[in-house]
């Protein structure tokens, strides 16, 4: 069931640097040069929502736009169905990044939200936000970055599943998701997975077996280190490597001189 709305609350400025430490948003919610006033026009479009339990919806397939959201804490999963009625995974969305611009298009929610862990968000209404932004050019500029960023994302994962090995494939996912959690602030290598290896497969179009074999193998190649979810990177330049391919290539290069 889909977690109620709750009505917009005042944030007092401390709070709202506690709270947005770590979330791209924190220069469109504090901006330079924004005075008071417009500073509060802007903190009334935030709303926030009461917690979200591990495999909870925040919107649903076929929701009206509403509102497009910050992961404030937690994380979720966008997701869909293929022609076979399967679950798709179309996306991971980490603290401080933007998400539900899907319905912006069409009006409606072309994928469903759920919560992969204990989540909040900052709920900001469509209407209301797009009004306040068209006044304000610094609020319209930061917009116009995190809607950007979003479509960077889509495209990785395009880029991710034109890999045609599943080794790549992992370790691209692992080397990006690192980069992401550096964008908030946050170690790049050393992590813990929100989502599960069945999670991570439906995302990279996998097999589970094939999953866990990948992860397995960079364990035992000592390019990460993995103790269930938590990720350790313990060769940041041999994982690039992996999710460029080059490995792959250098191992069919040796395996061809030794035929030779």
């Amino acid at each position: 069931m889909a977690a109620e709305p709750c009505a917009a609350i005042p944030l007092d400025l401390a709070r709202l640097r506690r709270s947005c430490a770590e979330c791209s948003l924190h220069s469109l919610c504090l901006p330079a040069g924004v005075d008071g006033i417009d500073l509060g026009r802007l903190e009334a479009v935030v709303q926030r929502r009461k917690p979200l339990r591990p495999g909870e919806s925040l919107f649903r397939l076929g929701d009206p736009l509403g509102s497009v959201y910050v992961v404030n804490e937690g994380a979720f999963k966008t997701i869909g169905n293929n022609e076979a009625g399967e679950e798709h995974v179309l996306g991971f969305h980490l603290p401080g990044e933007l998400f539900g611009l899907d319905a912006i298009g069409s009006g409606r929610h072309r994928c469903a939200a759920v919560a992969l862990t204990e989540a909040r968000v900052c709920e900001l209404p469509f209407g209301s936000l797009a009004m306040v932004a068209s006044e304000l050019p610094s609020l319209q500029q930061q917009l116009l970055r995190v809607m950007g960023q979003s479509a960077d994302r889509d495209h990785d994962h395009v880029d991710v599943l034109s890999r045609r090995q599943a080794s790549e494939r992992i370790a691209l996912f692992l080397h990006s998701l690192g980069e992401r959690y550096r964008r908030i602030g946050r170690p790049a290598d050393a992590f813990q997975l929100p989502m599960s290896r069945h999670e991570i497969a439906l995302y990279l179009g996998l097999a589970l077996e094939t999953v866990s074999r990948s992860f397995s193998r960079l364990h035992e190649d000592g390019v990460i280190d993995v103790r269930g979810r938590q990720i350790r990177v313990l060769d940041t330049k041999r994982l690039h490597a992996a999710a460029s391919g080059c490995e792959a290539d250098n191992a069919r290069e040796a395996m061809r001189r030794s035929r030779a």
